[in-house]
């Protein structure tokens, strides 16, 4: 092989691994964000539970209706 042809090889090499680096930055914070959101989703999950059991059963039958009725 000629020295261009090696050249040139070597450069495409090194933005390939350029390009590995930047994409393997991007999965990392995706998967730090991931996280952070199955965190969030599980505590309004549980936030939720915790509502609808501290709610009246039988959606407040005992109330009077709203003014607009």
């Amino acid at each position: 092989m000629d020295e261009d042809k090696i050249i040139e090889i070597e450069t495409k090499i090194a933005h390939q691994e350029h390009t590995i680096a930047e994409l393997n930055d991007a999965l990392t914070s995706q998967q730090t964000q991931v996280s952070v959101l199955e965190m969030k989703v599980s505590a309004l999950i549980e936030r939720v539970k915790a509502l609808s059991e501290s709610a009246p059963v039988g959606g407040g039958e005992d109330e009077p209706p709203p003014p607009h009725y």
